[in-house]
């Protein structure tokens, strides 16, 4: 008998395998912690869903049938009554007032207005002399229809017209060009409607102090009613006949000269 050499025989070796299960177990593995993760988001927005309807169920309030305290508001302030506004007693305030503020309240107006005497027209007028003068009157300036019908209203600038008109231009004069927003404070439109007198209107009277200006002043609701009350606290006799004395000069009212 021939004998034959043995074999050598070795195992073999499957390195593909191995690192393909090797790389499918640490995919597996990464999956399962995002999945981790993922899931724990998850579990604590659950957590804070049953949380939240868990507390609405528990502490959840009720709408009394009666208020606990009962506020008692006047039927005025309910139906929002603005309390009236007098105009100003410009025989009062005119004297009186500060030109050097009214002055810097004109700087305002410097941009759109010249005030000088023959000063050249900007966007607005030229404004010397503006106090008792015409409405849209100046010479050389292109007013718009709505100032111009506006001489139905007001003839003249006047102290109280001019007084509106700067408290809020658009408002008084519907349509207007200007479109400065207006001076809401009384001593400042006070003060500059004093500085704009001062710059060639001289001339223009000052009316007599008004007392129905004044503040605290306020009409009787009924004047027949007061006549009766002031003439018996005076101790005079509402129902004797009136002495003819002669005619009693009304106090003076806010009348512009119809020049300008």
């Amino acid at each position: 008998m021939s004998e034959t050499a043995p074999q050598d025989i070795r195992p073999l070796r499957l390195p593909a395998t191995r690192a393909l299960k090797t790389g499918c177990d640490d995919a597996m593995s990464g999956d399962l912690k995002w999945n981790k993760i993922m899931g724990a988001g998850l579990g604590t927005a659950f957590a804070v869903l049953v949380l939240q309807q868990v507390s609405g169920a528990v502490y959840s309030t009720e709408e009394p049938e009666k208020m606990g305290y009962l506020i008692n508001v006047p039927e005025e302030a309910e139906a929002g009554a603005a309390e009236e506004v007098l105009p100003p007693d410009w025989g009062t305030l005119l004297p009186v007032a500060d030109l050097a503020a009214g002055e810097a309240a004109y700087a305002r107006c410097a941009s759109c207005h010249t005030i000088n005497a023959g000063g050249a027209n900007g966007i607005g007028p030229n404004l010397n002399g503006v106090v008792g003068r015409a409405v849209a009157s100046h010479a050389g300036f292109a007013y718009s229809d709505a100032m111009s019908a506006h001489t139905s209203v007001d003839p003249t600038w006047s102290l109280d017209a001019l007084d509106q008109f700067i408290t809020a231009p658009a408002r008084y004069v519907d349509g207007t060009k200007m479109s400065f927003a207006g001076l809401r404070d009384t001593t400042a439109r006070v003060n500059l409607i004093a500085y704009l007198r001062s710059q060639g209107s001289g001339g223009y009277p000052i009316p007599a102090p008004d007392p129905a200006r004044q503040p605290g002043a306020a009409a009787p609701a009924d004047p027949a009613a007061a006549g009766v009350e002031g003439a018996a606290a005076a101790g005079v006799d509402p129902n004797a006949p009136a002495a003819t004395t002669g005619d009693v000069a009304p106090p003076a009212a806010d009348s512009a000269p119809t020049g300008g």
